[in-house]
């Protein structure tokens, strides 16, 4: 006998859903199975399994004042002379750990 099933129905913006279906279809997995395996996720941690935040996004160079950007690169100068800072190769490794 087959299981029941319910339908949800969800706006998403055209280029997100067309990118994420994309992502799917290479991995042979349709989005009714990602979605239940969400809502099974949702249940087992009774949490979202991922975390939610709002994080700020630095400031453009275009978008800061002559001071500001003297002031942001005077904190950078200050870090490396007291060897605060971290290879470019790590640093790069490190944000794409992040985004996964």
């Amino acid at each position: 006998m087959a299981a029941k099933t319910a339908n949800v129905l969800a706006r998403v913006e055209p280029d997100v859903k067309e990118q994420a279906e994309a992502i799917m279809a290479q991995l042979g997995i349709p989005a009714s199975v990602v979605i239940n395996m969400l809502y099974k996720q949702i249940i087992m941690r009774k949490a979202i399994p991922f975390p939610l935040m709002v994080v700020e996004r630095p400031k453009a160079r275009d978008e800061m004042s002559d001071e500001e950007f003297a002031r942001e690169i005077s904190i950078g100068l200050e870090q490396a002379e007291r060897g605060e800072g971290v290879p470019a190769r790590e640093f790069f490794k490190q944000i794409r750990r992040e985004l996964v």
